[in-house]
């Protein structure tokens, strides 16, 4: 049904679903690069579950519930991969000093592309080059003067120019050509979807996300170590039967 919601929400069919597009479903837009990111997030997954006991219930049924919708996925491979990652490969291996950085820094790719290894698999995690967004960023109170005069300027503001450019250097910043996963054909991602049964993708993508948090919060908080305070006895008693119950 929520299939059938995206293909209306559609203004018109294709091979490749248009990223930022509605998925039928009120606040869900298309996803970008779905496959990719539900691999880092359950690679993290796993990954943050090995803090957890073997013997922990929890770690059990989220290993084999994430492995098995990790494995439907990493199957589906989309148009041209193999080349993608081999091309991908050497651009990591030919630029360690872009890859190999803390994210962040202004002087290696002005922190955008990020490596991690995770499990063995590494990851590259990308930031968009322009994240502004004027719908989303809060008025400061700063008056709208328009554009800027053109011609000569006077000698102070020859001189402002002049440190301003000072200020933000250019020559600097290594910048590397990285280029997305191909993107998955419509009928792979029904075929993911389909196959992993918990409705879009999109919403598959937001489960992930959660479960990675709630991981995360009860590795921190250890939950699998005995209660500093001890339950008096019968607490947890609520419904048992103390007695045998005999027919009349």
């Amino acid at each position: 049904m929520r299939r059938s919601l995206r293909q209306l929400a559609a203004v018109k069919p294709s091979r490749f679903l248009e990223a930022g597009s509605p998925t039928g479903l009120t606040g869900l837009f298309t996803h970008n690069a779905p496959r990719s990111t539900l691999l880092y997030l359950y690679s993290s997954t796993l990954e943050k579950l090995k803090a957890f006991p073997e013997s922990s219930l929890y770690r059990q049924s989220t290993e084999a519930l994430t492995k098995h919708r990790m494995a439907i996925v990493s199957a589906v491979e989309p148009e041209g991969y193999k080349a993608w990652a081999e091309k991908a490969r050497q651009t990591i291996k030919e630029h360690p000093e872009v890859f190999n950085t803390a994210e962040g820094s202004v002087a290696h790719d002005e922190g955008r592309h990020v490596k991690e290894v995770i499990g063995g698999a590494q990851f590259v995690t990308s930031k968009p080059e322009n994240g502004h967004d004027e719908l989303l960023t809060e008025w400061d109170g700063e008056k709208d003067e328009g554009p800027q005069l053109e011609g000569s300027r006077t000698a102070a503001e020859r001189k402002g120019q002049s440190e301003w450019s000072k200020e933000r250097p250019g020559s600097d910043v290594k910048t590397v050509k990285w280029d997305p996963e191909p993107p998955l054909t419509s009928e792979q991602v029904s075929e993911i979807e389909n196959k992993i049964g918990a409705g879009l993708i999109e919403e598959v993508i937001q489960v992930a996300e959660g479960e990675l948090k709630l991981v995360d919060v009860l590795a921190k908080s250890k939950v699998w170590e005995d209660l500093e305070e001890k339950p008096v006895e019968g607490q947890w008693e609520y419904f048992k039967r103390s007695g045998v119950l005999q027919n009349p």
